[in-house]
């Protein structure tokens, strides 16, 4: 297969010096030459902006005013971008060589596919997975697949609820068709959002086990759980549900969607978190006006059956 048609990664960048300076060269040195690197930097002011300067004339810099979160930073990015694929890369992401030609050869060969998700390792410790897809359940919860498990495991390419926008490809051409990420959003679950769409508009989201790279985790806000990340989850997985489902799919699973914020809510009190959720969750609530919905089409209707199979067949994944 030629790989004459050409890639853009897309790097958001917020204050991620220290990141960029350890992992920026994994990018730079691919075996694929067809590429171009353009880093949308959030109004960084930690130096990183003149390091990327550096590299003028392998990286092209997008500096915005200040930090207006992933989803306008990756949108920006997309926007300028040329190739006929953008590869979305978190600042933490350190890649094997071969990463940008495995992942373009994957989606490559999937007609009706938006994205491929790679293969995420845990930086500290390669031997452990720490992202092989979204899966998101009727519980309105979403679950890494593969997380905490040995690299041995998820072997095999799969098709997935939705990729992790750290580290995978998307067809650019259908951003136009189903719309970008929403920057309502800011941060976290916009990547599993726009996975949804993607699968109501009848595309599909693929794992790659042949693209490894390892990932740091929480680089830009510090740790697996804190106050900030908390209260935006919480009040994503609000807008995530009420954006995607029609109102009858809405209304037969807010049961299980319940009990499942409930549960949540309980697990981040235990955490010490509990006042965050609460907050965020009450956020989501009182804002929806700001979230447009996706209207229902009768010509979807068989994909949100497929949808609604599959968000109860991953709740099973929870407990078993």
């Amino acid at each position: 297969m030629s790989l004459n048609k050409k890639l853009s990664v897309i790097i958001p960048n917020y204050n991620g010096l220290n990141y960029l300076k350890k992992f920026l060269p994994s990018v730079i040195e691919q075996d694929y030459q067809e590429k171009e690197i353009i880093i949308v930097d959030n109004g960084s002011d930690d130096g990183s902006k003149h390091l990327i300067r550096k590299y003028n004339n392998e990286i092209i810099l997008i500096e915005l005013d200040q930090n207006y979160g992933f989803s306008q930073a990756v949108n920006e990015g997309i926007k300028h971008a040329r190739g006929e694929y953008v590869i979305l890369l978190n600042n933490d992401i350190n890649l094997t060589r071969e990463f940008l030609t495995t992942l373009f050869q994957s989606i490559s060969q999937k007609r009706n596919a938006f994205s491929v998700q790679s293969k995420m390792l845990k930086y500290k410790d390669k031997t452990m997975i720490d992202d092989a897809g979204n899966n998101l359940s009727i519980l309105g919860w979403t679950k890494k697949r593969g997380t905490g498990k040995s690299a041995r495991f998820c072997d095999k390419p799969a098709k997935i609820f939705s990729s992790c926008a750290g580290a995978a490809i998307y067809k650019k051409s259908l951003f136009d068709e189903i719309g970008y990420f929403d920057e309502s959003f800011f941060a976290y679950l916009e990547d599993v959002d726009i996975g949804y769409r993607s699968r109501i508009y009848g595309y599909e989201n693929w794992y790659c086990p042949d693209a490894v790279c390892s990932h740091v985790g929480s680089g830009t806000t510090g740790s697996r759980y804190n106050s900030f990340k908390v209260r935006l989850s919480a009040r994503n997985n609000v807008y995530l549900v009420y954006k995607n489902m029609p109102l009858i799919q809405l209304i037969l699973n807010s049961p299980f969607i319940l009990v499942g914020c409930f549960i949540k809510w309980f697990f981040f009190v235990l955490k010490g978190y509990g006042k965050e959720y609460r907050k965020g969750f009450w956020e989501g609530l009182t804002s929806l006006e700001k979230i447009k919905k996706i209207s229902f089409k009768r010509k979807h209707l068989i994909n949100y059956l497929k949808i609604e199979w599959l968000l109860l067949k991953n709740t099973f994944t929870y407990f078993f």
